[in-house]
């Protein structure tokens, strides 16, 4: 955990030390309050980490029959989690009760990213079985489905309705209108699309590459608006809520914060 108003200062503010060591982190996500983050791996454990308290400690711990978690959301209001698995389930949790109350299945190969519509009431998820698909959170089924030529690294919803991005293993950008069929097809990635991050705006998104890539996009055409290049692969990446802050981790054991201005 680290302080990025302190810019001089590079120590983190606290450790957590989440699964065994010998199991790594594929995902974390912060609660919508700052007040929590939620972490999973390659174990059947996700945990809950009370980041308010004096030191950050464990506040529960929630257990599938899945061997691995590669992506997780959180609704708007917190009380609802998705944990998305390397077998190809979803599971939908009860947060404050630590119940699994839901489960969707529909890909055939683990579920690697995904991410909630801005109206809280569709979850999309995308797929190393080269699908992406939307499930109507409160009918618990799934609505719409989209298949690609290549496995799905990364998704992301615009904030402000509309509009979908899909990263693939084949190197592109999709942009697809999630009520249209408008799309929009993007090549600036070299190599696989690890990751990818809508600003709370939704005027651009951020896409990261194994070929050591950051792409910031302006929505939706794909018009690029600034490119860095890193020293090796950039593997995830996120945006402050002020949009002011890009961080990514990458493949040499850094994490980045890129201040935007415009």
């Amino acid at each position: 955990v680290w302080d990025i108003s302190q810019p001089g200062n590079r120590s983190p503010v606290s450790q957590l030390d989440c699964l065994n060591r010998d199991n790594y982190i594929r995902t974390c996500k912060l609660y919508p309050d700052g007040r929590s983050l939620v972490v999973g791996g390659e174990a059947n454990i996700i945990s809950i980490w009370d980041l308010a308290a004096p030191s950050p400690r464990i506040k529960s711990e929630l257990e599938s029959a899945a061997p691995a978690c590669y992506a997780l959301a959180i609704s708007p209001d917190a009380k609802v989690g998705f944990s998305c698995c390397s077998d190809g389930s979803i599971f939908v949790w009860d947060l404050h009760n630590e119940t699994i109350i839901r489960q969707f299945q529909g890909h055939s190969d683990g579920v690697s990213c995904t991410d909630i519509s801005n109206d809280g009431t569709k979850l999309w998820t995308g797929a190393l079985d080269n699908t992406v698909r939307c499930w109507d959170l409160r009918e618990g089924r799934q609505v719409h489905q989209h298949d690609f030529a290549s496995q799905i690294f990364a998704l992301g919803c615009c904030p402000t309705g509309g509009w979908l991005a899909v990263g693939t293993e084949s190197s592109n950008v999709e942009v697809l209108h999630v009520n249209k069929p408008d799309k929009y097809q993007l090549h600036l990635h070299e190599s696989c699309v690890l990751s990818l991050k809508f600003a709370y705006c939704g005027k651009w998104f951020v896409s990261t590459g194994k070929d050591n890539l950051l792409n910031a996009w302006r929505v939706p055409y794909g018009a690029s608006i600034f490119q860095s290049k890193e020293s090796s692969s950039v593997l995830c990446c996120d945006i402050s809520v002020d949009d002011q802050y890009v961080v990514t981790g990458s493949g040499d054991k850094k994490a980045t914060v890129y201040e935007v201005i415009y």
